[in-house]
């Protein structure tokens, strides 16, 4: 379970990200049906999702050039505040008849910008609150709150409060974003020593320095293969699990397999940290990505109900701690000055196989069937297992976990090379990063 408090800093900042994800959670349920009600097509429904997801495959780069230049609290409280207006605004016009698809359209893209920016700064912001050594646990937390808020008790809140009046969940959702700004207030961040010729750096620089960093980028584009299967799980997966698929679940039994994925996520991300004190972390990396073949398979194979839900927990568990322990590493390798930029570039890289790989899950769902693309997603996760097993093996990612601080260094220096530290350190740091140790 989790320690003791990491101190009042990360506290305020720990409430306003479970504020802010209540809110994600009920705006990310209730703009479809505000299109609904808009008289939307079912294409300017699907419309809406589209736009909430486009931040960050298109602005992404510049969000985590944005967090690296300006000062991060500042930042999480402007964007919160001007979600809550968004909200706000929706709301208003609900209630007075003058919402159309085109205003929905405009609030989905910016609270997708939003979302690049708060989650760019919220990871690049834990360093500056906790001590390296409460990292793991302090992003075990955060993940566990994402998982409550946002997956667990924003949408069924929502869909409650929708029952009696879209408004009165547009309202919530913009009031628990005011509420974010208020936990924020209380947050201090440590002072960090300046680095121009890092904050002065091009979109560009988290992107080049991920590249040259062996262990970052390997885990990085690991993760990315890893969520094509994700992906045609989240496309496909209803239409195989709800009638008229072959499960023939009801779309409450639906709702309740999503639930238990979440659960799982939830439960890894509380022992993540006596996990990883039992096991180590090559071992659960290990055993996330064969979470992903669990995810998959069952279909591919025609398996029961019961090994679909076997499979969506475990993998949802496994996800979990693959995003806390990678996290993790990504901070304390990365310089603090070029961490939003370094976030942002992985998250554009693994995020941004997703639509696509989604978009190509439908087409072979048409032309071969379901369990066909199934099958093929199991052959791929299985083929990246067998990758990933020898390189966890032969690198020490253990050491990766441990508080090393690499200095802030320009973006044209490469990372295996480290002026500012001491001939020890600079091996330190280069069996840390050598993926062949």
């Amino acid at each position: 379970m989790y320690p003791s408090s990491l101190g009042r800093p990360f506290n305020a900042l720990w409430f306003g990200t479970g504020a802010a994800n209540l809110g994600d959670g009920m705006a990310l349920f209730v703009l479809p049906l505000l299109a609904i009600a808009a008289d939307a097509s079912p294409g300017g429904v699907a419309a809406v999702t589209a736009a909430l997801t486009l931040a960050w495959p298109v602005f992404g780069l510049h969000a985590g050039w944005i967090v690296d230049r300006v000062d991060r609290r500042l930042l999480l409280t402007g964007v919160n505040l001007v979600r809550a207006l968004i909200l706000t605004a929706l709301t208003a016009g609900h209630l007075t008849g003058a919402l159309s698809l085109p205003l929905i359209l405009a609030a989905a893209v910016l609270l997708g910008v939003a979302e690049t920016l708060v989650d760019t700064a919220l990871t690049s912001t834990i360093p500056m609150v906790v001590q390296p050594t409460g990292r793991s646990s302090a992003n075990a937390r955060i993940e566990g709150t994402v998982n409550v808020t946002n997956q667990l008790a924003g949408p069924p809140l929502a869909g409650l409060l929708a029952g009696i009046t879209l408004a009165l969940a547009t309202g919530a959702s913009a009031a628990l974003y005011a509420l974010a700004v208020a936990g924020l207030a209380l947050m201090t961040l440590r002072r960090r020593a300046p680095a121009t010729h890092v904050t002065s750096g091009s979109v560009v620089a988290g992107f080049r320095y991920l590249w040259r960093q062996p262990v970052v980028r390997t885990l990085t584009l690991f993760t990315a293969v890893m969520n094509i299967p994700w992906a045609v799980a989240t496309a496909l997966l209803v239409v195989y699990a709800v009638t008229p698929g072959p499960l023939g679940l009801s779309t409450a039994q639906y709702g309740l397999v999503l639930t238990a994925m979440a659960v799982g996520g939830l439960l890894a991300s509380a022992v993540v940290e006596p996990l990883r004190r039992r096991f180590g972390v090559t071992r659960l990396l290990i055993a996330d990505a064969a979470g992903t073949v669990l995810l998959v398979a069952p279909v591919a194979f025609g398996g029961p109900v019961w090994t679909v839900v076997a499979g969506a927990v475990i993998a949802g568990a496994g996800s979990s701690v693959w995003r806390i322990l990678v996290a993790t590493i990504r901070q304390n390798l990365s310089p603090p000055d070029l961490l939003g930029r370094v976030y942002s570039a992985s998250r554009v890289l693994s995020w941004g196989v997703i639509p696509a790989s989604a978009a190509v899950a439908g087409l072979g769902a048409e032309l071969w069937g379901v369990r066909a693309v199934f099958a093929l997603a199991t052959a791929l996760a299985v083929a990246i297992l067998a990758a990933f097993i020898p390189y966890a093996l032969r690198t020490d990612l253990s050491t990766a976990i441990s508080p090393v601080i690499p200095p802030a260094v320009s973006s044209d220096v490469s990372p295996d090379v480290s002026p500012d530290v001491s001939p020890d350190e600079n091996r330190q740091t280069r069996t840390l990063r050598s993926p062949t140790c």
